[in-house]
């Protein structure tokens, strides 16, 4: 049998393209079991900030779990499969705090919970703490030698700290283990990162051909990056007919929405640009979309409009990133030449800590 997807021959020799948009892929499905003191629902009212709504059916199966089953960590590690996957879909960052405080209960309530673990991982890989969730994946691996899910952690910790041959890698036994729609997309990116951009397009369109049709924020999203893909190259007309196809499964996914401003003002439609990025930003405020728009309103002159959005992404960044990294807010002050010892420190002090191209360049 031929290997779906092989990165030892005819990649290595690429150089690396420093216009991909780097995203990760956390699509997980893990259970667990064993001992507690307090419930879950019990914490969340007692803190307004992670309040989890009982009207969502499914999180209030999670807590009826947890209600049952009070010194097991199976329902703690079910709420945190939940929210991470609304986290996903919806972009609410604040979700994946929930997610994080579930997790910690239920390593409070058995330290070795296997899916916990694996949770615990990938949510330091959400909050940007690569280094610390390499070092998880490791032990992970130790223990759990052929465990797909292990080395797509260890796939996404290498790709951003830069570890490249590593994380290539882990990207192809991950596949070896188990060829699906979440091993593909990782490879796809692989791909993308050594400039290979005929077989990032072969890989994500296989992902997103591979995903379950239920999962439609799964497939939207490999959708996304197939556009983003396409997007890079220039290729606009496909790319958009890609994120059309995702806005078709998912019409309220913010990454497809604001994808479909990006691509319009790349062909000079800056007022359907502007209506697109105006509606996920009153959804989902985030930081490309804000950085766009702002660059749209100075392109059309309304410079005031413009600052707004640029104060908007200080604010993310300064609030937000300050524990993660403010390399996005470094870039606009670099682009807009203002600011740019700051930009420098800001860059400085990320390089320290991670390699890889984006930080680089």
């Amino acid at each position: 049998m031929c290997r779906l997807y092989s990165i030892e021959v005819g990649v290595r020799s690429k150089s690396l393209n420093l216009a991909v948009l780097l995203s990760v892929l956390f699509l997980i499905g893990i259970g667990g079991a064993c001992s507690s003191n307090s419930s879950y629902s019990e914490t969340a009212k007692a803190e307004p900030h992670i309040e989890t709504s009982e009207s969502d059916p499914e999180i209030a199966t999670a807590l009826k779990l947890v209600e049952k089953m009070p010194d097991s960590p199976l329902g703690y590690t079910q709420l945190a499969i939940l929210n991470i996957q609304r986290a996903r879909r919806t972009g609410d960052f604040v979700l994946n705090t929930k997610a994080e405080m579930a997790v910690n209960r239920a390593l409070e309530i058995s330290p070795q919970d296997v899916p916990a673990r694996k949770l615990q991982a990938s949510l330091l890989l959400t909050f940007h703490k690569f280094s610390e969730a390499l070092e998880k994946g490791n032990l992970l691996k130790q223990e759990f030698p052929n465990d797909a899910f292990v080395y797509g952690i260890l796939t996404d910790a290498n790709v951003e700290l830069g570890n490249y041959e590593a994380a290539t890698e882990a990207a192809q036994k991950m596949v070896d283990l188990k060829p699906n729609s979440v091993s593909y997309a990782r490879a796809a990116h692989i791909r993308a990162l050594f400039g290979d951009h005929t077989g990032a397009v072969e890989m994500y369109t296989l992902a997103a051909r591979t995903t379950d049709p239920k999962d439609t924020e799964g497939q939207a999203w490999c959708l996304v990056q197939l556009g983003d893909e396409h997007f890079k190259y220039g290729k606009f007309v496909e790319a958009e007919k890609v994120y059309d196809e995702a806005l078709s499964i998912l019409p309220d996914f913010y990454m497809a929405l604001s994808a479909k401003g990006k691509i319009r003002a790349a062909q000079n439609d800056l007022d359907g640009a502007e209506k697109a990025l105006t509606v996920v930003l009153g959804r989902v405020p985030n930081v490309e979309s804000a950085v766009l728009l702002g660059d749209i309103y100075s392109k059309t002159g309304d410079n005031d409009k413009a600052k707004v959005q640029y104060e908007l992404v200080e604010l993310m960044e300064q609030k937000i990133g300050l524990n993660n990294d403010q390399k996005r807010l470094a870039l606009m002050w670099a682009d807009q030449n203002i600011r740019l010892n700051e930009a420098l420190e800001i860059t400085e002090r990320e390089h320290a800590e991670r390699s890889d191209i984006f930080t680089e360049d």
